[in-house]
């Protein structure tokens, strides 16, 4: 009865010799490679660097309205605008306000990032039924794997710092809006596109002039869900480097630090909801104007 306890497995000298093996050759490609990638990697760190500077050397009063300015821009609702007002002036007034800039660069970066590469998957798998089940998995993957998993290659490759760091955000937060883009597009209704065709549009104007504003209100979607996924990996990317409020908050479990643990916590959480709201409002009024359109 020994096969229904005993699984069957490779034998340790086996085992050990195929790890042993994964692991030189990873090594041998950070060695071999990793300058390239820092090279690549470059206008990325300029580009964090800016903007954690931008933040946090700009007086807070400047930020403290541009970001309402931007709120009300988006939601056009005044609760939002308010809410996110006294949200910053809070986290300001306990003392966090350095730390939340250098999350909101991150965080603006990460997802900047993450819509350049994502969506233009999204719309080529919308486009291509063999790249979509070629793509599906992978995202499935990306979505499960432990976030702290993301971080060992990265490190390998590029050690530590705030690039590696945005990286692993990136990767995390990615799939949401590669998959709302791709349903986005597919979920345009199928009288449009023959309307669009009957017009003689191109397979390019129907895609720009058609299809990706009558699916904006979905990829939306999907850019709220990268924001939400990126915010929840800044504890994760402060253990190799990114500043921010994930820092103190890993300060606070190492020390066991009750209230700065908690305080920063509530920090990252006035963000996340910032960032929801304006984000879910947003993509609210595009659906109103969605269904005005469809409507005439």
């Amino acid at each position: 009865m020994s096969f229904l306890t005993d699984f069957p497995t490779m034998d340790n000298a086996s085992l050990t010799a195929l790890k042993k093996a994964i692991d030189e050759g990873f090594r041998s490609f950070t060695r071999t490679y990793g300058e390239a990638f820092e090279i690549a990697f470059e206008p990325l760190k300029v580009f964090m660097i800016w903007a954690e500077r931008l933040m946090t050397t700009t007086p807070w009063p400047i930020i403290l309205i541009a970001i309402m300015a931007i709120a009300w821009l988006a939601s056009r609702n005044i609760k939002v605008v308010i809410g996110s007002g006294v949200a910053l002036f809070a986290i300001g007034y306990f003392g966090m306000w350095d730390d939340t800039m250098k999350t909101i660069a991150m965080i603006v970066v990460a997802t900047l990032t993450a819509l350049v590469i994502g969506i233009p998957i999204g719309i080529l798998m919308s486009l291509s039924k063999p790249l979509r089940r070629i793509v599906t998995p992978i995202l499935d993957v990306m979505q499960t794997m432990p976030s702290f998993v993301y971080l060992i290659p990265v490190v390998m490759l590029l050690g530590i710092g705030k690039v590696p760091g945005l990286i692993a955000v990136v990767i995390y937060a990615l799939p949401p809006v590669i998959r709302l883009t791709d349903l986005g597009i597919r979920l345009v209704d199928s009288d449009v596109i023959e309307a669009a065709n009957a017009y003689g549009s191109s397979g390019w104007q129907r895609l720009v002039h058609v299809q990706l504003p009558l699916a904006l209100p979905t990829i939306m979607a999907g850019v709220n869900q990268t924001i939400m996924m990126a915010l929840s990996m800044v504890v994760v990317a402060s253990m190799i480097g990114v500043q921010g409020l994930g820092q103190p908050v890993l300060k606070a479990i190492a020390n066991q630090y009750f209230t700065l643990g908690l305080f920063n916590g509530f920090a990252i959480v006035g963000i996340a909801i910032i960032f929801d709201r304006v984000s879910q409002e947003y993509g609210r009024r595009l659906q109103k104007h969605r269904e005005i359109v469809h409507g005439h």
